[in-house]
């Protein structure tokens, strides 16, 4: 979630790309897969996923359907949550590991859970996911079906980022499949953040859904290979990007997406990016997503 910001380095940013999250924002051969295997049962599916099997030229290698009693814990094999106040991009929330900030449904959906509570001298809680050391992959198509939350100041993503995180941020790359600013429910952005491209200048598009993002569930999804990255609604590609694009814009700017990536998943509160909730913004505000599935060629 990089973002306006961007962000300081740190393990793994804070949060996903677009146009402020701080941490990496919003926008292929078989590259080395890692970690956590290719459990769960199927989910309800949708545009892109499908049932959860192999997709035309794509070979699943990792997944997780949510499936579980109402009220666990996400699979710690796959996902750790942060616990945590943000530090970036002058964000409101403290992430916790709470079953009332993340758990399963019990009818195959993870909810992520964004409350307006004084916890840990933050005025806000939500929650945040990462796959780091657990799951991480170069290339491949990364695919989330997701409904996000909406209002002021909800700043939903779905992203990846370079596990590298020595070289610190936006160095080690970082790739925003989805991410909302709440005052736009219409709008579904991509990003970019890398070297000389973070914060207000990544490289980043917009993806219009007339009815609403929030309104139903939609299948988000990041097809990388070498040398390109593509984004897709249900299926719709509204954005490629290559390193031709850096060169454009700056012969300097460095090329950062040739190494393993892991996954995030978070719902952030405020910041430079969506703003500050104000009196129109209902809460809890609750994103519920129904499948995360990582494809090779």
């Amino acid at each position: 979630m990089g973002g306006t910001a961007g962000a300081a380095a740190g393990s793994a940013g804070d949060m996903s790309g677009g146009s402020a999250n701080g941490g990496a924002s919003a926008a292929g051969g078989a590259g080395g897969v890692s970690a956590a295997g290719t459990g769960g049962a199927a989910g309800s599916g949708g545009v892109g996923g499908g049932d959860g099997s192999d997709r035309p030229g794509w070979k699943l290698v990792w997944r997780d359907e949510f499936d579980g009693p109402a009220g666990s814990p996400p699979d710690a094999t796959k996902w750790t949550p942060k616990n945590a106040k943000s530090t970036s991009n002058q964000e409101l929330e403290y992430y916790t590991p709470r079953a009332e900030n993340v758990s399963l449904d019990g009818n195959g959906f993870l909810n992520i859970v964004a409350r307006k509570e004084s916890y840990m001298g933050a005025q806000y809680t939500s929650a945040r996911l990462e796959s780091e050391n657990k799951f991480e992959q170069k290339y491949g198509r990364f695919e989330s079906r997701i409904k996000i939350p909406r209002g002021q100041g909800i700043w939903p993503a779905f992203w990846i980022m370079g596990n590298n995180g020595e070289v610190g941020w936006p160095q080690r790359g970082e790739l925003d499949i989805m991410e909302n600013r709440g005052r736009e429910p219409t709008i579904s952005l991509g990003a970019m953040h890398g070297p000389g491209y973070s914060g207000s200048k990544d490289f980043r598009a917009e993806h219009v859904i007339a009815e609403g993002v929030w309104m139903n569930f939609h299948v988000f999804a990041l097809e990388w290979e070498e040398n390109v990255a593509r984004w897709y609604v249900d299926d719709e590609l509204f954005e490629t990007r290559t390193p031709a694009d850096l060169a454009q814009r700056d012969p300097n700017l460095k090329w950062v997406y040739d190494h393993p990536f892991f996954i995030l998943l978070n719902v952030a509160i405020g910041g430079l990016f969506p703003g500050a909730p104000d009196n129109t913004t209902p809460f809890p505000q609750t994103m519920q997503v129904d499948y995360v599935r990582v494809y090779s060629r």
